[in-house]
């Protein structure tokens, strides 16, 4: 996810921190502060409720860490590599690969929310044993409001829509019911996109109504839909591309350039008439050595361009995504970095055969609507 900062990481995975992390633990210690812990335990001092609140709120950001941590652990166990563990102020993101399995995407699903009932039951337990033994005081108003906030959040990720957890359990026991994993995927996309709207809609109603909790809720309704969208289009062009071979969507010949000349020999001459913005560069003897982003160049200040040559200012080959002719287009995309576009070279040896952009895959999936709505 854009904007955020790596911290650490869960177990081997990379742990980030999106900037809206802070304004969750804001708003939601402001609101212990200011009005549950007044209204629950009354008459105690200000830097109690301020000290008990923040407290409550860096609590909560931990319970959702637990949540997503129960993904990466779930996920790397039954093989499916974990690429990074976010937090943000809607909860937080698990960036992972498929399961190969629907019982393993089963698994993976459940163990987030079951984790949050957890934590949900252990806080309202805790609670009630302080109140029990010290009597009703701020420690325990806090895990209490910890426990029913955990809960929440289990029983809300439950519901059977993605990108919730729950919507992945629909999708992993449909996929085992049909044997068809893209139909699964877009029959949960689709309940996620009506679960979204629905949700925009009465946190609409509510805050026109003077909650101003709507806009929350329907903030959370609008990224279920966005989603939700880009996951049945997702499985949409898995099946379009079923089968193909990375040969079959590559653009060749490929404009390249050499990676010797200079920013400047490059920018007064062929940059002026690339027709893409991503240029392969070649070595003396004629082998990739890197991925060239054109657009990027124009970060590159003016004194330095006489003497940098491209491929100081390129992606170098080791870090681009590449892949054979013969290998299967869809596997060649999982390579790709989710924040990185669509940009694969298809070398053939030392031999670079062609490239695979996202205007490629464009074509190949029209291609098969008109097909599929066609006569035949």
């Amino acid at each position: 996810m854009n904007s955020s900062l790596r911290i650490g990481r869960v177990g081997k995975v990379p742990l980030r921190i999106h900037w809206t992390v802070p304004l969750l633990v804001f708003l939601f210690g402001y609101s212990l502060i200011d009005q549950t812990l007044p209204a629950w335990v009354p008459g105690r001092s200000t830097t109690a409720y301020t000290v008990a609140g923040l407290i409550g709120a860096l609590l909560l950001v931990l319970s959702l860490l637990a949540h997503e941590s129960a993904h990466a652990i779930i996920a790397r166990r039954k093989g499916i590599p974990v690429h990074t563990v976010t937090l943000w102020a809607l909860g937080g993101m698990t960036d992972m690969g498929k399961p190969p399995a629907p019982g393993a995407a089963f698994l993976v699903a459940v163990s987030g929310p079951l984790t949050s009932l957890a934590i949900g039951g252990a806080a309202l337990g805790a609670g009630a044993g302080l109140n029990a033994g010290l009597g009703w005081d701020v420690s325990a108003a806090v895990l209490v409001w910890l426990g029913w906030a955990n809960l929440l959040l289990g029983v809300f990720n439950l519901l059977p829509a993605a990108p919730l957890d729950g919507g992945r359990v629909v999708q992993a026991v449909m996929w085992w019911r049909t044997g068809d994993r893209e139909r699964a995927e877009r029959a949960a996309g689709r309940s996620g996109q009506i679960l979204g709207i629905l949700l925009i809609v009465l946190g609409w109603i509510a805050f026109l109504g003077g909650a101003w909790g709507g806009l929350w809720l329907a903030l959370t309704g609008l990224f279920i839909m966005i989603v939700a969208n880009a996951e049945r289009r997702q499985a949409s062009l898995a099946t379009a591309l079923s089968g193909l071979r990375a040969a079959d969507a590559m653009s060749s010949p490929v404009e390249t350039a050499p990676d010797w000349i200079t920013v400047r020999q490059f920018v007064d001459g062929q940059a002026m008439t690339a027709r893409h913005s991503a240029v392969p560069l070649l070595d003396f003897e004629g082998r990739p050595s890197g991925l060239l982003d054109v657009p990027q160049l124009a970060k590159v200040p003016v004194a330095q361009r006489e003497t940098m040559r491209l491929r100081d200012a390129a992606t170098p080959l080791e870090k681009c995504t590449t892949c054979a002719p013969d290998n299967l287009l869809e596997d060649a995309l999982k390579k790709l970095s989710p924040l990185g576009g669509v940009r694969i070279l298809v070398l053939d040896g030392q031999r670079l055969a062609g490239i695979i952009t996202a205007r490629d895959v464009m074509r190949l999936t029209q291609r098969h609507q008109l097909r599929g709505r066609g006569p035949g």
